[in-house]
């Protein structure tokens, strides 16, 4: 129930369009209940009647031309705005709810993504998030519209023949008990289906992106074993949905058809023992088709509930993920960052039950300076530096800007002050202007391009085929590593924050490269607070300090030059590099 109260939240906008279409199906269903009237009146007081041949013909005339206004030119707009204010509604509230959901996918941490594969969460907002439509369009809909069609034509036949109202309606108990025991089970197998094709739209959104290394390993056939195996599950659990569907349609059809038997052989009686009209007994066994449709379309939208209920059970755990790094209640904007950064006893670990990364960090950072952060992998450097924006939370110490808790400052306003240029830096399909432009959209078209040549990317951008306009694909497939670093740099010029990371930033390009981008690192560091993650040694010389971090704790720290007379840890590293 707690799903349905929020999901009732995205519909409260909408209730007025709820309520219209309502009352426009109650004329669209309101309409054929006039047919066994109609019928009635044809047979009995037309065709069995004892009337001139022309009178018969001039009544059965006017009967066709009222039934073709009511049916034909009445019914069609009726039907019209029925269909699309109907799926008016439900499209406007699933436009609602997606939006809410990537809201709140912007605002969960790095750790929700790093324990999710992306195309379960895609699985989620897309496919589930479609099937929860069936709760406004069925469940508010399509259920109310089947009782209101199936009370009138139950009032109708009561009044017609009340003996014979209650031999049609013995089924019914039946069909609540069979619901009750079938739909039991239903749930389950939703859900269990909604996982497994989850779970194969992960595989395949993950070995999609990763299809080079599939070929460049002649993976190909033992992954089309093991995408044959996730599709394996989801056909299994797919089936098992379809036979428990299959088992309910065939019991309730069955129920179903009893009636019919029932009405022949009691109208039947009546009629011979003249105890009713066959016009009346005709009518008559047209509203049971009118009492007995609705049943079934009741009993189709309860499957179809089912299956909604559990994709939003599925969507509504989305939703209600918490983010684990957030605003402070009294948070305040970080104000003008001058750059003095201070660590205090800082201790991080990932996960409650693990282990601490970082131990007892301290460390202060002057405006200004280039400060290094050099070790052997997994020493806790890259940690460090992902604290600073809280990409995640701190268990134990503090973390300052220019004397402000980074805890009490907004998200927003911190990250806005961290420019931050990745090894692999993640550049999004589309043209490089609206890449660049990602680190200011507001900013003018000359602030990019000046961006872009302080970023030495300039040159290399204007002799691809549309400049700036040329579309780089996915993940920037289409360019070098090189060019998506220089991007990247030129992306975070035109962000222009107070503070900059770098992490190994140049380790994976060549020679020719890497001395662009050095070239263009300096000049965006340059009277910024830089923090640089290098395993090359040699490219962070000039720093002011570094910091050598060893099994998550700072074990030496100077210059370069000090470093070196040291002859410790530091001394080692950049020697066997040299060597």
């Amino acid at each position: 129930m707690k799903e349905f109260k929020m999901y009732f939240r995205f519909v409260k906008p909408y209730r007025w369009l709820v309520a219209i279409t309502l009352l426009i199906g109650m004329v669209k269903f309101a309409i054929p209940l006039a047919v066994p009237l109609f019928l009635q009146y044809a047979v009995d007081d037309i065709l069995l009647a004892d009337l001139p041949k022309d009178d018969k013909i001039t009544r059965l005339v006017e009967l066709i031309g009222l039934s073709f206004v009511l049916f034909v030119i009445v019914r069609y707009p009726v039907e019209y705005f029925r269909q699309y204010f109907a799926q008016l509604t439900t499209s406007r509230i699933l436009f609602d709810l997606r939006n809410k959901l990537y809201g709140h996918l912007q605002r969960l941490s790095l750790r929700f993504y790093q324990e999710r594969k992306s195309g379960e969460i895609i699985s989620r907002m897309m496919n589930d998030a479609e099937q929860t439509k069936a709760i406004v369009e069925t469940g508010m809909m399509n259920i109310w519209l089947d009782l209101f069609t199936l009370t009138i034509a139950l009032a109708i036949m009561l009044n017609m023949n009340a003996t014979l109202t209650l031999v049609a309606i013995l089924i019914l108990p039946f069909y609540g008990i069979a619901v009750i025991k079938l739909y039991k089970r239903l749930r389950s197998y939703a859900r269990s289906r909604s996982a497994a094709l989850a779970d194969m739209q992960g595989y395949l959104n993950e070995h999609v992106i990763g299809i080079p290394v599939v070929k460049s390993f002649t993976l190909e056939q033992y992954e089309q074993k093991q995408f044959g195996i996730k599709n394996g599950k989801f056909l299994e659990r797919a089936l098992a949905l379809t036979r428990w569907n299959a088992l309910t349609n065939a019991i309730i059809n069955t129920l179903t058809e009893i009636a019919p038997l029932l009405i022949l052989l009691g109208g039947g009686y009546l009629v011979i023992m003249e105890h009713m009209t066959v016009g009346g007994f005709v009518a008559f066994y047209g509203y049971l088709d009118r009492l007995y449709a609705p049943l079934r379309r009741l009993v189709g939208a309860s499957t179809e509930l089912t299956q909604a209920s559990a994709s939003l059970e599925r969507v509504m755990e989305l939703l209600n993920e918490p983010p684990d790094v957030k605003d402070a209640e009294e948070a305040k904007p970080l104000a003008k960052v001058e750059g003095r950064i201070e660590f205090h006893d800082v201790s991080f670990r990932y996960r409650e039950e693990a282990e601490f990364v970082l131990r007892d960090v301290n460390l202060a950072i002057e405006p200004g300076q280039t400060v290094a952060f050099v070790g052997m992998s997994g020493g806790g450097k890259s940690s460090l530096i992902s604290l600073l924006p809280r990409f995640y939370d701190i268990q134990q110490g503090s973390i300052r800007i220019d004397g402000q808790d980074i805890s009490k400052v907004t998200l927003h306003s911190l990250r806005s002050q961290i420019g931050m240029v990745l090894q692999d830096n993640i550049l999004f399909s589309g043209s490089v202007r609206e890449n660049i432009m990602l680190g200011n959209p507001e900013e003018t078209e000359q602030n990019m391009l000046d961006a872009a040549m302080r970023a030495n990317a300039h040159e290399f951008i204007m002799s691809l085929p549309q400049g700036y306009d040329t579309e780089i694909g996915e993940r920037g497939v289409k360019l070098s590593g090189g060019q998506k670093q220089r991007i990247a740099i030129a992306r975070v010029f035109l962000k222009d924050p107070a503070i900059l990371v770098l992490d190994e930033a140049t380790s994976a390009l060549d020679l020719e490269s890497e001395h662009l981008i050095q070239e263009s690192l300096q000049a965006l560091s340059d009277n910024r607070t830089t923090l640089v993650v290098a395993h090359r040694l040699s490219t962070i010389t000039h720093a002011n300090q570094i910091i050598v971090i060893e099994r998550g704790a700072i074990v030496e720290r100077g210059t370069h030059e000090y470093l070196m007379e040291l002859n410790g840890a530091y001394a080692r590293l950049y020697n066997v590099q040299n060597l």
